[in-house]
């Protein structure tokens, strides 16, 4: 085909993003009736160039057919088959200057049935074909007063895949084929085709020849191409041919050089390509008598959509639409049939462009006054458009029309490459930003593989009491540190994780366990991020508290919901919708949650607004009788203690403690350089924030301060010496230090005192080991002691439960007396810590 086609758009409607099949017919004289796979149908006039009408449907329009006399309109939704009427709309449309708006009441229902998938009006039998459970059903009803007239099954077949190359749902087509009338041609305006006599008997029989019966052309998504004479009545419905591919279109060319308006080749294509040209061959072998040709090829697919005039049959693979000539024969011809089924086959090869892209819905080709085959097609982006073909002439005016067209198809292309374009940049960006994920990935990843080596993303914090709405909180401050050289960018968020070691469950069986999210953007190589988080108010005793911190990354965002399941199998450290790296863990106890104050602040306890503390709460709960309450309050007039000792020798071997302060030009100060370093030294990879005036304080080896409860709480650090028994009965000296804890509060002197036993523990580690001294040995020596008073005590912790559990011969109250000396002998003669 010589030259370009024309495009021309008449109206957008948008795309329904759908994955119903869009369609567009002729109807009203000269409207265009579509649908773009939603609930509404457009009525546009291709006179007025505008749109005149708006049908709103209850639901999902699959398809609609107009009455051969153009006054009624049949359209099909999921509910069943709704007629309306052209004087309906028309009144509609006169009223008002913008397009018409009809919805459709159930007064308009027809009839009532559920998945009509295809129409089709034959006189006047109005055909429905639908699908349930396993069958196709084909329904014929009178359009008078759609009165049920009958209804044909036909199996459904597996294997094949409607929409696989297409990516949209393939409904079933209907169309018509009548008999030949020397009377007169079939009317233009119907859209029927009238098959050659002799084409017809040999596809449908003799006995829907003689009664000249319509026939019913159906194309199923299966494949299936079949067909169904109105009559006689009882016909049944039959397989024609299988193209082994969902039937993208069917229709009758008049492709032949023989007069009359018949035509001699019926056409069916395939979804992915394969064509049938089925055809009548008067020199069959029987001499005579003839026989049907079904010449199948293949042309380019997939194919969403086609069309077919007297030459040449028009299609859409959604990329292109191409042009095929049909071969053209003479009634009178004669020759091999393997010979003309090469030739058929090779033209089918060889279809061509019309440098039109991206058409999906196609209406019947007609021609203008000068000629030219006009296409309304409908794209993907819902543009209405008239094509027009070029004439096969060569002359100025054609000349001048080709550089129009050309200008056209350059538009066509360039939208195209804009396309492509923004989506080759959106997937860069996406393999981009996945590229940094795995490299992020994989470098803390392998981190934690190697051991200690310290990661190059990591989290470190500070804690420290403010003042909020006249509450004191307490706040921990995390500070994210990117030494790694990447960039986080947007998409990654700090999760916090904030869980009490040990604590009762919430009200309502719920975690006492807090998680914090934080989404940011950045930072880059060498930033740091900082955020902060509660942890307690004023009369929460959580700690210790264990903060667990990672980084996560959103893979749904990115990827979308379908990839990342898939990308949740490849990326380390991924979970279904995000990837999260753990950074690490931080320990939140009760030195952090110190507060220290000067000496006459510490010693005047405010009870008045101090919430009640757990441990004695808990042991007034189990005193009964008079006696309790004086015990009670006995309890909280008394002061407890715990008291850690800790050799000095091992203490001058810390590293931490080999460059203290040295009081004067007197010897170094042991006591006092242990008390500085429990409250100012980092531990858990947690700072304290202590307030201005906290190094006035630190200067004593008394420290005074309040817990978080508001209770007074003293620690002290002095030189003692402690007398340990060798096994020649006398008596060793060794030089220690002494970490004293005082607190009216029993959990202020629990929790302080575990927080030091693990500083210290964490301190001595850090010494270098030493060959076996006579101090070790005689440390050895003063285990066992504390071995057997520990076995001892153990026992009286058992037998304390053991009453308490089965109520022998002691009440509640004294087990909670006799727990509390077991502890108080713990803590207040406690071992050497070497």
């Amino acid at each position: 085909m010589e030259g370009r086609c024309a495009v021309e758009t008449w109206a957008e409607f948008g795309s329904s993003g759908t994955p119903c099949t869009p369609w567009l017919k002729v109807g009203f004289g000269t409207d265009v009736l579509l649908c773009t796979g939603i609930d509404e149908v457009y009525v546009f006039s291709s006179r007025e160039r505008k749109l005149t009408a708006v049908i709103a449907c209850p639901g999902p329009v699959t398809d609609l057919v107009e009455s051969h006399d153009t006054q009624f309109l049949y359209v099909a939704c999921a509910s069943g088959v709704y007629c309306v009427s052209s004087r309906l709309l028309g009144s509609r449309a006169g009223g008002s200057p913008g397009p018409a708006e009809l919805k459709l009441s159930p007064e308009l229902l027809a009839f009532a049935e559920e998945g009509v998938l295809s129409l089709l009006l034959v006189g006047s039998v109005l055909l429905t074909l639908s699908q349930r459970d396993s069958s196709w059903i084909l329904t014929q009803y009178r359009s008078s007063d759609h009165q049920l007239l009958r209804s044909v099954r036909v199996p459904l077949v597996s294997g094949v895949e409607a929409g696989a190359k297409t990516g949209r749902r393939r409904r079933p087509l209907l169309t018509c084929v009548q008999p030949p009338s020397p009377a007169a041609s079939p009317p233009a305006s119907d859209g029927r085709s009238r098959l050659e006599p002799l084409l017809f008997k040999l596809l449908f029989g003799i006995d829907a020849a003689l009664a000249k019966s319509p026939v019913v052309l159906c194309g199923l998504p299966d494949g299936r191409l079949c067909f169904l004479p109105l009559r006689p009545v009882g016909s049944r419905l039959t397989v024609l041919h299988s193209l082994e591919q969902p039937v993208a279109f069917v229709g009758a060319s008049g492709a032949t050089v023989a007069g009359g308006g018949l035509a001699r080749c019926l056409v069916a294509v395939g979804e992915q390509g394969r064509v049938v040209l089925i055809k009548s061959d008067k020199g069959g072998s029987e001499g005579g008598g003839g026989r049907a040709d079904f010449i199948e090829g293949c042309v380019p697919g997939p194919v969403t959509c086609g069309c077919v005039d007297k030459k040449r049959l028009y299609y859409s693979t959604g990329s292109d639409l191409l042009v095929l000539d049909l071969p053209e024969e003479s009634p009178e011809r004669e020759g091999p049939s393997a010979e003309k089924a090469r030739v058929t086959r090779a033209a089918l090869r060889s279809p061509s462009s019309l440098n039109v892209c991206r058409v999906l819905a196609l209406a019947e080709p007609t021609c203008n006054a000068a000629g030219e085959v006009e296409l309304l097609g409908l794209s993907a982006r819902g543009r209405l458009q008239r094509i027009t073909l070029p004439v096969h002439r060569e002359d100025a005016a054609s000349t001048r029309g080709g550089v129009r067209d050309l200008l056209s198809a350059i538009g066509d292309v360039c939208e195209r490459a804009a396309v492509l374009k923004a989506a080759v940049k959106s997937k860069n960006h996406i393999l981009r930003r996945l590229n940094q994920v795995l490299s992020v990935s994989f470098l803390l990843t392998a981190d934690a593989d190697a051991g200690e080596r310290e990661k190059p993303i990591g989290c470190r914090a500070t804690a420290g009491w403010s003042r909020l709405l006249e509450e004191d909180s307490m706040t921990l401050t995390c500070v994210l540190d990117n030494s790694s050289p990447y960039v986080l960018e947007h998409g990654w968020t700090l999760s916090v994780a904030a869980s009490p070691l040990s604590a009762p469950p919430a009200a309502g069986g719920r975690s006492p366990c807090a998680h914090f999210s934080f989404p940011f953007h950045g930072p880059h190589p060498g930033e740091t991020l900082e955020v902060s988080l509660p942890l307690a108010t004023t009369g929460q005793s959580p700690f210790p508290v264990t903060v667990s911190c990672s980084l996560t990354f959103s893979l749904a965002g990115l990827l979308g919901d379908e990839a990342t399941a898939a990308a949740a199998g490849v990326l380390p450290g991924a979970r279904p919708g995000c990837v999260s790296l753990p950074l690490c863990t931080l320990t939140v106890d009760w030195l952090h949650a110190l507060r220290v104050t000067s000496p006459a602040h510490g010693k005047a306890p405010s009870q008045s607004s101090n919430a009640p503390d757990a441990v004695r709460a808990f042991l007034r709960s189990r005193r009964t009788g008079g006696g309790g309450g004086r015990g009670a309050a006995a309890g909280e007039r008394e002061r407890h203690t715990a008291s850690v000792r800790v050799s000095s020798e091992s203490l001058r071997d810390a590293p931490a403690l080999r460059g203290s302060r040295v009081d004067g030009e007197g010897p170094r100060n042991l006591g006092l350089s242990l008390l500085e370093w429990l409250l100012s030294e980092d531990h858990g990879g947690v700072s304290a924030g202590r307030v201005r005036g906290d190094g006035d304080a630190l200067r004593r080896s008394a420290v005074h301060g309040r817990d978080p409860s508001g209770h007074p709480v003293q620690l002290t650090a002095r030189e003692v010496e402690v007398a340990e028994a060798r096994r020649t009965g006398d008596e060793e000296t060794l030089a220690a230090v002494e970490v004293q804890v005082e607190s009216s509060s029993v959990a202020a002197v629990c929790g302080l005192h575990h927080a030091v036993l693990t500083r210290v523990q964490a301190l001595l580690q850090t010494a270098p080991l030493k060959r076996a001294a006579p101090a070790t040995r005689t440390q050895r020596s003063g285990l066992r002691g504390d071995l057997r008073r520990a076995e001892r005590l153990l026992q009286q912790i058992q037998q304390s439960r053991i009453s308490g559990a089965f109520g022998v011969g002691v009440s509640t109250g004294r087990v909670g007396q006799s727990l509390l000396s077991v502890y108080r002998e713990l803590r207040e003669n406690p071992p050497l810590m070497m």
